[in-house]
């Protein structure tokens, strides 16, 4: 009886037999696993992002916050802004303005473009709403742009069979420019520009005429912090490719190009910054046989992007 008890206790010790531990030790695990369900694989990374999109992600844009709004000033910029297909809702009109050739094709294309506000106001009043700029009677309001968030234009990507194709920007503060790589990226298949949030050029009226109207079909995303992006898009299995005029290789002879990637454009003074220059998986640089320092990013990208879309074809 004693020795019940003493089998029933609590007490840890070594019990008789193994129990098959050590048979089922001596068998073999089984054929490797495909790539998709081996766990810090590429392939698997790819796999969970989809999946987190079958399961119903949010909708794409919006998520990357809004800009702020914008006045474009005088009957020149305001008549270019309407002609490209700025995004604008109000159009502002000085009372009893010189009804010029100008005047006239403006209030033309708001009737034809639809939804855009037409408000008649006073000369102080435009005089207050543009900081005492010379406006000539003409002022037209820019909404905030709606940026993306960086994960969208991935998940954009995947949702459509392609592999991502993704231009990031560092250090570039001439709208212009990020104008121009917008367009360039539209141009060659890209699914998105991100831009940081602090220190960088935004998606300004400037911009969007640079762009020529692709910044209506390519998403533009906003990172609050640009190192932090690039490392989520290489966790979700994306190269990160650097240009830099001391690259260790030529935009050439990158064989990555071909497949998911993000390429990492620098300011034209100034090149990539420390950390994201350290984040990068390889660093490029394009060959220049006339003798020129450097590109500005938006010939830069159009280069690269053309290079990556030539792989894929």
């Amino acid at each position: 009886m004693a020795a019940n008890n003493r089998r029933m206790s609590g007490k840890k010790g070594a019990q008789v037999g193994s129990g098959g531990q050590r048979r089922r030790g001596l068998e073999g695990k089984g054929p490797t696993p495909p790539a998709e369900m081996r766990k810090g694989h590429k392939k698997n990374r790819i796999a969970n992002v989809k999946a987190k999109q079958s399961a119903g992600r949010p909708a794409p844009r919006g998520r990357g916050g809004k800009g702020t709004s914008e006045m474009v000033v005088g009957r020149n910029p305001v008549v270019e802004a309407l002609r490209e297909g700025v995004p604008a809702s109000t159009l502002y009109v000085q009372q009893f303005i010189d009804n010029d050739e100008r005047v006239r094709e403006a209030l033309q294309l708001v009737g034809e473009r639809g939804g855009i506000h037409l408000m008649e106001a006073p000369r102080p009043e435009l005089d207050r709403m543009t900081n005492g700029l010379n406006h000539q009677g003409l002022v037209l309001q820019v909404p905030p742009y709606e940026y993306a968030h960086p994960e969208d234009l991935v998940a954009a990507a995947f949702d459509e069979g392609q592999d991502p194709l993704i231009v990031a920007l560092d250090g570039v503060t001439d709208p212009r420019n990020l104008g121009a790589v917008v367009r360039s990226a539209s141009a060659f298949g890209g699914h998105g520009v991100v831009v940081p949030e602090r220190r960088a050029a935004g998606m300004t009226a400037g911009a969007w005429k640079t762009s020529a109207g692709a910044a209506a079909r390519t998403p533009v995303a906003r990172a609050a912090n640009l190192t932090r992006a690039l490392e989520a898009y290489k966790k979700a299995g994306l190269v990160v490719v650097g240009l830099a005029a001391d690259g260790e290789a030529e935009v050439g002879d990158l064989e990555a190009l071909g497949g998911p990637v993000v390429i990492v454009v620098g300011s034209e003074g100034k090149g990539l910054s420390r950390l994201v220059g350290e984040t990068c998986d390889f660093r490029v640089r394009i060959p220049m046989p006339g003798g020129a320092e450097s590109l500005n990013a938006g010939v830069a990208a159009g280069v690269v992007l053309y290079e990556a879309a030539r792989r894929r074809a």
